[in-house]
């Protein structure tokens, strides 16, 4: 791990520090990427183990993973975007929803499934799942607006593994994590990992929080892992990678879908992933919140930098704006370095003159 700055290093230790202290957490770890390299990790408060290597809940980072599965299968040209689900689940409640609508949480469906609380309650099959959403409680209309689902990504994981022939963890393991060679991620907490907890209020004691087995609402937030692996991760966001997904693929899932109107451009989601504004214009990625852990990784794709932080508490620490600050304090301290600027050869400088002759452009004066 090459290091930054002494100064920089202590200054993102400061941030993360005094995340910890006034959001009155038990503990976080973070980490910086640069040009694909953890380049930094530290923590603060009780962590359990080695800051890179203890395992935290990421909770809905998850969803990132079920969503390169589905494109995988689009690549594969198993499926299309824009067909609806039922044509894998066949007559299942919001089965009428496309896979980009199940992505981009704009197919109306209800934020949960109906039923006992999923994140802190043992799941059961998808057939249970869809028994108890027949599709009659819809939030809104499809397409009409930007509303988050967990039940959308349980009806993904599903269509993952029939269409892969294998349950969605299977697939998450052999077609991401193996090729990632991202080996301290897993379904369930796996050697040294933090504790989940949730702070009371007036007597800041620490009160364990449930980690139930969420089963086939795994693809929503099921998974464990690490500040390394998912600056591996981070890697493969900025890069793409021959035996997952393409960048050219990754591209399309951080194109802009939905988004909600209050937030002022500040929030889209794309197909899987969240965009927010910041950085050097967009900042790609997904926090994660499940009973006793919170939990941010993103990239800006620019800039080739990334960040991960993992919190064992259930509320206390906005991450998505920690993740944010850490970044933009590697930028002000060590900014990244812009792209070389060479000429274009000459066939491209040729094409390039006989484009602007055909839409009758002046070689002074800009096409419009």
């Amino acid at each position: 791990m090459s290091a930054l700055a002494d100064l920089t290093a202590r200054r993102l230790r400061w941030l993360v520090a005094k995340a910890q202290s006034e959001g009155q957490v038990p503990s976080i770890v973070a980490g910086i990427v640069r040009d694909g390299e953890l380049v930094w990790a530290d923590g603060a408060g009780a962590v359990p183990g080695e800051v890179r290597d203890t395992q935290y809940k990421v909770g809905s980072i998850t969803k990132t993973l079920t969503a390169v599965l589905v494109l995988q299968l689009v690549e594969d040209e198993l499926l299309s975007l824009d067909a609806p689900a039922s044509d894998v689940l066949g007559a299942v409640g919001y089965g009428d929803r496309s896979i980009r609508q199940l992505l981009a949480h704009s197919g109306g469906l209800p934020a949960e499934p109906a039923g006992a609380w999923w994140e802190r309650t043992e799941g059961g099959s998808f057939d249970e799942l869809a028994a108890a959403n027949d599709g009659s409680v819809a939030a809104y209309e499809k397409d009409r607006r930007f509303h988050y689902s967990n039940l959308g990504f349980g009806l993904l994981g599903e269509v993952v593994a029939r269409l892969r022939g294998q349950t969605w963890w299977e697939a998450v393991s052999q077609r991401i994590l193996d090729p990632l060679e991202m080996k301290r991620t897993s379904y369930q907490a796996l050697g040294v990992h933090a504790e989940g907890w949730s702070v009371h209020p007036y007597a800041q004691t620490l009160i364990t929080e449930p980690l139930p087995d969420t089963a086939a609402m795994a693809p929503a937030g099921q998974v464990w892992s690490t500040v390394a692996d998912l600056a591996t991760y981070c890697r493969f966001l900025l890069e793409g990678h021959t035996e997952v997904l393409s960048a050219e693929a990754l591209a399309l899932a951080f194109t802009p879908q939905s988004g909600e109107e209050h937030a002022g451009l500040a929030y889209a989601h794309a197909l899987g992933f969240q965009i927010f504004r910041g950085g050097s214009g967009t900042l790609v990625g997904h926090g994660g919140s499940m009973p006793g852990f919170h939990a941010i990784c993103l990239v800006d794709r620019t800039r080739r930098t990334g960040v991960v932080a993992l919190v064992n508490a259930t509320s206390g620490v906005p991450v998505a704006a920690l993740g944010a600050s850490l970044l933009d304090e590697l930028e002000q301290r060590e900014p990244a370095l812009p792209p070389v600027w060479a000429q274009r050869d000459r066939a491209n400088r040729v094409r390039g003159r006989a484009g602007r002759v055909a839409l009758g452009c002046h070689p002074l004066r800009p096409c419009l």
